[in-house]
Formats: C-alpha cells, sequence, structure tokens
C-alpha cells in the first residue's frame, strides 16, 4: 500500500542533511559492524573523543580540543565543586541530595541554577578547571554571567573529568556522582527526551550526562499526555547570545552526550554537536545517533535492530499494539528509532491510509503505529516478526 506523500516528504527532510541516505533506509549498519570513520553529518560541528580506560588511550579523536558551549554538561562540575573536600564521609545533606540527584539524573536545571548562585558562578569554572587541570573550559562571558549553559568545554577537558571521576575522586564521590548518571532517567525534569547519543547507540551498561539548548527545538513532550507541550529550557539555558563570543559558538542548537560505556565504566565517551540555526530537536536527536554510532569503542555492546525515521508531531509510544492504552511517553518529532520487530494490531487511519502494523520500540520498551515510519510499505522490510 502507498505511503502517505507527507511521510516520505517528512522523511526526506529529515535524513537530507546526511549525504547517501533514503528515507527507508533501516539500519545504517549491521548492528555489530566496526564503524571504519566519525560520520559527521553534513551541517554539524563535531568535538568526539573515546578513551580506553583498560589501555589508557583515546581509539577516537575528532577536534577534541574545540570549546562548545556546555549547556548541561556543566552540571558535572556545579557537583564535584558541591562535594569537594567535604569530610571524611562526604555526607551529603538531604535537602541537597534532593537537589543533585535530579540534577544528575533528569538534568533539573533549577539544580543548578540553586549552586551556580550559591558557589560563586564563574569562580565554580575557575576553581574546577586549575583543580582539574582543564585546558579549555571557561566560564561564560562577560555579560552572561548568570548563565551556567555558556560555561565552555571541550571532548578532551570532559574525559579529564570523568577519569577524574573514576580514577581519582574520592570513593563516595565517585559513587555518588557516577550512580546518578547510570540512572538517567529517559524524560528529563523539562520533558525532553534525552536518551540520545551514548544512550541510543550502545546497550548498557552505560552513564550519562547530556545537554541541550537550542531556540528551534520544540518544547519537551516526553512522558507527557497525548498532544500536550510543556515548558521550554529555564533561562539558564535559553539566554540571548552576546554579539562577540570569543571562539565559542552560542548561537546554533547544541545537542551533547557524555558518559562512560561498557562494563567496569572501560570506554569513556564525548561528543559535542552544533547544528544549523532551524534545526528541530529530532534532526538533531538523529545526527547525534547517527555519530555517536559511528565511533570506534571497540567491544561495546550494540543495540540489535534496524533504524528507521519517523514523521509526525506527538508521535505516542504505548505499551501494546492499540490505541487504547494510554501512552507511555511520545517521540521527539521526526526522529529516528531503532525497531527490534513487528506484528499485527489494532488498525491506524491517517485519512486516506490505514496501517495495522505496529513496530516494537526496544530502547522505549513500547509500540509505535508503522503509519508514521518513514517507509513504502505497511510492514517494514527486513525487520522480523514478534
Amino acid at each position: 500500500m502507498r505511503r502517505r506523500l507527507l511521510a516520505t516528504a517528512a522523511a526526506l527532510l529529515l535524513v537530507g542533511g546526511v549525504a547517501g541516505s533514503a528515507a527507508a533506509a533501516p539500519a545504517l549498519r549491521p548492528p555489530q559492524a566496526a564503524p571504519a570513520a566519525v560520520q559527521v553529518p553534513n551541517g554539524v560541528t563535531a568535538g568526539a573523543a573515546v578513551f580506553d580506560r583498560q589501555t589508557g588511550a583515546f581509539t577516537e579523536q575528532l577536534n577534541t580540543s574545540t570549546r562548545f558551549r556546555s549547556a548541561s554538561v556543566v552540571k558535572l562540575l556545579l557537583a564535584l565543586d558541591f562535594l569537594w573536600n567535604r569530610g571524611p564521609d562526604y555526607a551529603i545533606p538531604a535537602a541537597d541530595r534532593a537537589l543533585l540527584e535530579p540534577m544528575l539524573r533528569s538534568s533539573y536545571d533549577d539544580a543548578a541554577s540553586h549552586y551556580w548562585e550559591e558557589n560563586g558562578e564563574g569562580a565554580i569554572i575557575t576553581r574546577m578547571a586549575g583543580r582539574l587541570g582543564l585546558k579549555d573550559t571557561a566560564p561564560p562571558p562577560t555579560g552572561y554571567e548568570g548563565y551556567w549553559g555558556y560555561t565552555s568545554l571541550s571532548a578532551r577537558d570532559t574525559v579529564t573529568i570523568y577519569r577524574y571521576l573514576l580514577d581519582s575522586a574520592p570513593g563516595p564521590v565517585r559513587d555518588f556522582v557516577m550512580g546518578n548518571l547510570r540512572q538517567s532517567t529517559r524524560c528529563a525534569s523539562d520533558h525532553f527526551d534525552q536518551h540520545f547519543g551514548i544512550a541510543g547507540a550502545f546497550d548498557k551498561p552505560w552513564a550519562v550526562k547530556q545537554g541541550w539548548a537550542g531556540s528551534s527545538y520544540e518544547k519537551g513532550t516526553c512522558g507527557t499526555a497525548s498532544g500536550t507541550a510543556t515548558a521550554s529550557r529555564t533561562a539558564a539555558q535559553a539566554a540571548p547570545a552576546p554579539v562577540a563570543a570569543a571562539d565559542v559558538d552560542l548561537t546554533r542548537p547544541a545537542l551533547h552526550s557524555t558518559g562512560t560505556v561498557g562494563a567496569g565504566d572501560r570506554f569513556i565517551v564525548a561528543v559535542f554537536t552544533l547544528h544549523p540555526v532551524g534545526t528541530s530537536y529530532g534532526k538533531a536527536y538523529t545526527d547525534i545517533g547517527r555519530l555517536t554510532r559511528s565511533l570506534n569503542v571497540p567491544g561495546a555492546a550494540r543495540p540489535a535492530g534496524s533504524w528507521f525515521g519517523t514523521w509526525s508531531d506527538h508521535v505516542n509510544v504505548r505499551p501494546d499494539p492499540s490505541t487504547s492504552t494510554s501512552a507511555m511517553t511520545q517521540l521527539p518529532a521526526g526522529v529516528e528509532v531503532l525497531v527490534s520487530c513487528q506484528k499485527r494490531g489494532q488498525e491506524v487511519s491517517v485519512p486516506p491510509y490505514t496501517n495495522d502494523w505496529w513496530a516494537y520500540l526496544p530502547q522505549y520498551g513500547g509500540w509505535i503505529s508503522n503509519i508514521y515510519i518513514s517507509s513504502p510499505d505497511n510492514r517494514l522490510p527486513d525487520v522480523r516478526d514478534c
């Protein structure tokens, strides 16, 4: 059966930034294939590093000293500054734990603003850069001292931060920070889906701290009711860009994925990306996913399945292949998703087209109707039946 023309057009827009991509192409490569080189989508500026703690060597380096505005990745430094020299047992008061845990797990902006204001704003960054020997990290530019998301970071400095956490930090500090990053929630506190990049490219175990900021990003709907939009990022992330920002781009939409992959946190991965002005969240999410999947992370487990583009806003992920069950969450508009299998379920109609096939998304633990997947036929090609 012919696919709706709107779906095809949307799919072409989604993948148009990657040379040689086709709207209906499933996987970019077999799930376990070893990538040959970093694949940076057209129009994207990227810095990336993969450090193997077992061998003590980098397996991937791309623009590692390029400075990016940190967005929420700076929350790692806010947490470490708070925990620095807290005494022999590093006890964390209940009130602070109630802020720090969601800040690390769900990227809670209000907590970041609290510690930024309480502990000296840019002085936090200067202190932590000196303590950890960070080379490219700097506070926000003059006139924007209150905006913690304008802190600059690089891929190599981010590797240094994680190396400190894993190899040098006191045990209670390491366990608290990394333990919370291992419990990263799919839906962030502002309802953005934050399991892009590392969280989508590799099977667990992983631990992640993500970052995102962009005026073109639509409002987050992750975990919300059908058709409900929520607030955008707080002012700490949505400040107007300075006229002159030295060598740090504060204008283009940013999406970053940092953390560890593999047993024993073997690999430290840092991916920083900037996207063309006007890029949607789903497009940026897809592009950083493709880039991260291309990284050389030897032996890391990669999820089985095929990647497909989607179309339409507010696509519901449901616990069963039926619209009679409440939505578990909603996809970012136009995002690429991993499909492991498909089956027939309730017929869905988007006039004049109908489809009774549903795709199972293992990374969401739920189903979406195939009518919202960018493929020419109702049944997806090269995808097994559930």
